[in-house]
């Protein structure tokens, strides 16, 4: 936890950025009946039944002191998945940075051994000598701030029915854009002293 809140206090270095990454589950949902659109004196309707359209996993990466993020869904959430989106992280969003600081939970996939399944050593070394990875304790997922951008991005884009992963990573697209041209960063302030104040319950007893 400290290690974490040590990495959020740090300030904005362009050549070392903190980035959080984070990804969940979507359900993918078909309309049975199409829905009837708000009319006067009548609010709009949709059917109780739907149809289920499979699922997938939608990646989020986000800067909070840039006011940046990029979300992106995928048919499911593999090594291989997670070594592509970190590349393009490395090489597309952020080609100019010394190193990405990599916050994130600690899943199975999340791994620098990741990269050496998805490409070759050579390529796989490269891209692993410009990451310095921070994981959230087992527990203490809350203090990963790409959590947040979920919230706001389920809240903002994902309250309706999609039946597709084309139509979702449209929406995502266009949800991206309009939360990026605002520029919304994140005002962390819990820090180490509010940790070892609030939270002692949690740190060896002397």
């Amino acid at each position: 936890m400290e290690d974490v809140l040590a990495v959020y206090a740090r300030p904005y270095d362009p050549a070392r950025p903190v980035v959080c990454m984070d990804e969940k589950p979507f359900q993918l949902l078909g309309e049975v009946r199409d829905p009837l659109p708000a009319r006067p004196g009548r609010d709009a309707r949709q059917d109780s039944e739907y149809i289920r359209c499979g699922t997938c996993s939608i990646f989020v990466f986000t800067d909070p002191l840039r006011g940046w993020r990029r979300v992106h869904a995928l048919a499911q959430r593999t090594k291989l998945d997670w070594a592509g989106q970190v590349k393009q992280l490395l090489t597309v969003d952020y080609p100019d940075a010394e190193t990405v600081v990599l916050v994130m939970d600690n899943l199975n996939t999340h791994t620098i051994a990741s990269l050496y399944e998805a490409f070759d050593p050579g390529e796989a070394f490269a891209l692993a000598q410009r990451l310095e990875i921070h994981h959230t304790p087992k527990h203490g997922s809350w203090l990963n701030i790409a959590e947040i951008e979920l919230s706001a991005l389920s809240r903002q884009c994902l309250d309706r029915r999609i039946s597709d992963l084309d139509t979702l990573n449209t929406e995502l697209a266009a949800w991206q854009h309009a939360t990026n041209a605002n520029q919304r960063g994140v005002d962390w302030q819990f820090t180490t002293d509010n940790a070892r104040t609030r939270l002692r319950h949690l740190y060896p007893k002397s």
